[in-house]
């Protein structure tokens, strides 16, 4: 993988191991929700329904750095069905990036899911997940849940109110949050302002699939400002600061 933004020359054409794709990735201490997506040239985020037709080894190497560099992982829970989430600690690779920075092995992956449709048993219901839901969710389940070991964020009355819900992260301790979808929470996040960067890794293929990076049109246009761009097999690893 090399850089191609901001460098020139010899660095642009450096490769980066895993120790400077993380400098390429850190951030600064404090509160922040980036946002991870690959998506193709025609704006598909899935193939066949999942997004790793879209992926290549240098988007897992930036996926699994995004996450040793996470306090948390935020999902919604119709994409963490369909693309079978385990929890962080599940994949070793993450977990060796996250000891070797300093960090836990793990870091807790929140799902938010206005009806609490995780269920006991599930891969997620297990004592590091956090599920984010409302009070309009059911309640018996909502206990179910919590007798499993799951922590229950009850963020809003009818819906899940994001900022609320990011709030309750960080008095727990979960500043620096990474969310990996899916589009219908992309399009609320970036709705209620909350969006910092985008990371948007840009396969190369064409697909034609109904599922878009954003779940409709938002109520005003969103200008993200490009501040990274690294290359490698022809895919496109960007970086892009979202001003609130």
């Amino acid at each position: 993988m090399r850089r191609l933004l901001p460098g020139a020359g010899g660095e642009a054409a450096a490769h980066l191991d895993d120790d400077a794709l993380v400098e390429a990735y850190r951030l600064p201490a404090g509160r922040s929700l980036r946002v991870d997506f690959v998506a193709s040239l025609d704006g598909s985020v899935t193939v066949q329904g999942r997004s790793g037709g879209l992926g290549s080894p240098g988007d897992k190497r930036v996926f699994r750095t995004l996450r040793a560099l996470a306090d948390v992982v935020l999902v919604g829970h119709g994409t963490a069905a369909a693309e079978g989430y385990r929890p962080v600690d599940a994949d070793p690779q993450v977990g060796r990036l996250r000891t070797a920075l300093g960090r836990p092995a793990s870091a807790p992956v929140a799902v938010v899911s206005r009806r609490a449709s995780l269920a006991p048993g599930d891969r997620l219901a297990v004592p590091s997940t956090v599920l984010v839901t409302c009070a309009a969710a059911d309640a018996g389940r909502r206990a179910a849940l919590a007798d499993a070991g799951v922590t229950v964020l009850v963020c809003g009355e009818d819906d899940v109110d994001l900022p609320t819900a990011l709030d309750a992260l960080t008095e727990r301790g979960l500043e620096q949050v990474l969310c990996e979808g899916g589009p219908a929470l992309l399009s609320a996040a970036l709705a209620a302002g909350l969006v910092d960067e985008l990371d948007l890794t840009i396969a190369p293929a064409l697909v034609g699939s109904p599922d878009r990076l954003l779940a409709g049109a938002l109520g005003d246009v969103v200008r993200p400002r490009l501040v990274q761009v690294l290359e490698e097999d022809g895919v496109l690893f960007t970086r892009y600061a979202v001003e609130r």
